[in-house]
């Protein structure tokens, strides 16, 4: 069987390029999804290039599981955090109190994700060289 590690980052890639693009339209509840599932899929790609299956979508397990040689920058546990609170509350109206999931959503979340998925990205592609 091949190695698909660089189709996932290549996916990785087009899906932070949608957060952009959903930011832009004013979108921000899907470019926090879109950057969380960028930063996903680039560090699967990681555990790909090195052998290693990864499941799930917990950012932080997939970080706390990579090989002892991709070791983990500080902060990005931080930033794997912010990102794992995106994966279902922005997609489902039940995951807050009251509203729908596009009203809690703005700007400063959308940037914030889209350079934490950026710097995970870049990073786990570093790491693919």
């Amino acid at each position: 069987m091949s190695n698909r590690a660089h189709d996932w980052l290549r996916q990785a890639e087009h899906d932070l390029e949608q957060a952009q693009d959903s930011r832009s339209a004013g979108r921000h509840e899907w470019a926090c999804f879109a950057a969380h599932q960028s930063a996903e899929k680039a560090l699967k790609a990681l555990h790909l290039a090195h052998n290693q299956d990864a499941w799930g979508h917990v950012i932080r397990t997939l970080m706390d599981e990579l090989p002892g040689v991709c070791a983990i920058p500080e902060g990005f546990i931080d930033m794997a955090r912010v990102l794992d609170a995106y994966y279902i509350p922005t997609r489902y109206a039940n995951g807050h109190p009251a509203g729908a999931p596009f009203e809690h959503y703005g700007k400063l979340q959308s940037d914030e994700a889209i350079r934490y998925a950026g710097e995970i990205l870049g990073f786990c592609r570093s790491k693919m060289a």
